[in-house]
């Protein structure tokens, strides 16, 4: 009786962390905590945690299988940025992001940015893509494979990597090209958001003159790397709009952009059904490495691929 009332009480502890992860700020921590609790390392750990410049935010950590042999194949590789309003945050906080995606057979790099003032527009795209830069470079060190990358983020994270992945002047900047991306997942993302009207994209956004200079609905084109735009119907944050009319303008341009609108789910849906317990029941973890195993697959195999979901709304 005593180990049974033992037990529950760790459970309860688990799940009021679990709650606590989406309300506060410090939420993604305590997910990565009841995740590593519940689901175990899943044969993953971090294997390296670089900086990337002088100010403290600008890093990232590189996650890779506790199994890999060094004769092993490259693996392809997700480059994830959080999302936190371009004010809060810290990528040390979503090792259950690694743990969802190392076992599906990638290298998951978590990537920092500046934030609050340091990091006003543009440094957050400065960072991110010199991630990105870095990713490409020394990835392969890891066993990871710098030709196969495909980029991610929620929120504001998201607002970074598809701004990268369609205003080819960041990458540019570091002797990239956006076709060096092989596909790019934005997880309740902003891509239509001026004028700044909240407390975020003012104090980020806010003394740009040429607002729409910061929008990625701006910058669509044919070329662009294909995308995956998932979002929740109920998002109060950041309206479901912002996807579907990104990828209707992606879609028309001529490019291959797939939104994915979830019923009943809000704004942290999309990165909360990637830990555990709920990575258990949901599909969240097969959608997004399905999408990132069509765009990184060998053109041989290329055929055999498909994206998982089509349809807009599921």
């Amino acid at each position: 009786m005593v180990w049974v009332l033992g037990g529950l009480a760790v459970l309860l502890v688990i799940g009021a962390a679990y709650v606590s992860a989406t309300l506060s700020t410090n939420g993604p921590a305590l997910l990565s905590a009841a995740d590593r609790v519940i689901g175990g390392d899943r044969g993953t750990s971090e294997l390296a945690s670089i900086s990337t410049g002088p100010h403290p935010a600008q890093k990232l950590h590189v996650w890779g299988p506790d199994d890999r042999n060094p004769d092993d194949a490259p693996l392809p590789v997700l480059v994830f940025a959080h999302g936190g309003g371009w004010r809060s945050g810290d990528p040390a906080g979503y090792g259950f992001i690694a743990r969802a995606f190392v076992p599906e057979g990638f290298i998951v790099v978590l990537a920092g940015y500046r934030l609050g003032e340091d990091g006003i527009y543009p440094g957050m795209l400065e960072d991110t893509a010199n991630a990105i830069a870095w990713t490409h470079e020394e990835i392969a060190s890891f066993g990871g494979d710098p030709d196969r990358i495909v980029i991610a983020g929620h929120s504001a994270g998201a607002y970074n990597v598809v701004q990268i992945a369609l205003e080819e002047q960041w990458l540019g900047r570091r002797g990239l090209s956006t076709s060096d991306i092989s596909g790019v997942i934005g997880m309740a993302g902003p891509y239509d958001f001026a004028p700044f009207d909240s407390d975020s994209t003012i104090a980020a956004f806010g003394h740009v003159e040429d607002a729409a200079s910061t929008q990625p609905i701006s910058f669509v084109r044919a070329d662009a790397p294909q995308m995956l735009l998932i979002h929740g119907e109920e998002d109060m944050l950041v309206r479901p709009r912002n996807s579907r009319l990104l990828a209707d303008r992606l879609n028309e341009a001529g490019a291959n952009a797939i939104p994915v609108i979830e019923p009943d789910m809000e704004h942290n849906g999309p990165i909360t059904q990637l830990a555990a317990p709920l990575r258990r029941n949901t599909d969240m973890v097969e959608l997004i490495a399905g999408f990132a195993y069509s765009v990184t697959t060998v053109e041989e195999l290329a055929a055999q691929t498909s994206v998982p979901v089509q349809d807009e709304t599921r």
